[in-house]
């Protein structure tokens, strides 16, 4: 079984990249697991064709402990499953700990041994690395993780300070990093950017996604693009990563 997290900045595209991975490892006939862990609980609403997902946290405040594992997923394209952490009641509480309570959650009520997944994702907001944002990294979870970014200097900041974290963790039996995985915006110096930040890490660029407006026309259709146009080159973009991360 792979576990991969995949962090970026938010607004990055990281959710969209992740489903599509998904959906790609699912035509692979493999059994995916995607996990959301950002507050806004919207990683696998393309998988779902925007169906949404009970999430842990409000599992948590609206039943205890009485709820199962069927409650916390949702099956989506190509048998993906899906399930997300979700945040607390805006204002109150940490959404880091939504990610920890998710995890544990998944854990607890045996879903890896029901469902023996081959791949599982966690799609993680970047924008900060600590708490409970760090723990898809910790041992006995991901076992590698990849960062998204984009030429933009926001995002390779971004970018830059999970690297770090990744980096600062490495002593402790955290995930490693696996690559970089470069989103196109068409910045100038998008990739010369990049390839910077990857010697800076000594990491290495594992894919690059052109910018291409199908992604949105798929979004559009509450879709992925390998499954709303399997056959464009965006498509061959996203399986050509898949494979990159499963030959890693």
């Amino acid at each position: 079984m792979k576990k991969i997290a995949i962090y970026g900045k938010g607004g990055i595209g990281k959710s969209t990249t992740v489903s599509n991975l998904s959906a790609a490892f699912a035509n692979m006939n493999k059994k995916v697991m995607q996990i959301g862990c950002d507050p806004k609980a919207d990683s696998t609403i393309l998988l779902t064709h925007g169906e949404r997902v009970n999430t842990t946290l409000e599992l948590i405040r609206e039943k205890k402990e009485d709820f199962d594992l069927d409650d916390m997923v949702k099956v989506g394209y190509g048998n993906v499953i899906c399930a997300e952490a979700g945040g607390p009641t805006p204002g109150l509480g940490c959404a880091g700990r939504g990610i920890i309570c998710a995890l544990e959650k998944l854990e607890e009520k045996g879903a890896y041994k029901k469902y023996k997944p081959d791949i599982v994702f966690y799609d993680v907001l970047g924008d900060v690395v600590c708490g409970g944002f760090s723990m898809p990294m910790r041992n006995g979870f991901a076992d590698k993780v990849y960062v998204i970014t984009s030429g933009e200097n926001m995002s390779i900041y971004a970018a830059a300070n999970i690297c770090m974290a990744i980096k600062n963790f490495k002593d402790r039996g955290y995930a490693k990093l696996g690559g970089i995985i470069l989103n196109k915006r068409n910045v100038a110096d998008e990739e010369k950017k990049v390839k910077a930040l990857c010697k800076d890490f000594k990491t290495k660029i594992v894919g690059i996604l052109p910018f291409d407006e199908i992604v949105h026309e798929a979004e559009e259709k509450k879709m992925t693009v390998i499954e709303a146009y399997p056959k464009s080159s965006m498509a061959k973009a996203y399986i050509k990563l898949a494979k990159g991360i499963m030959n890693a």
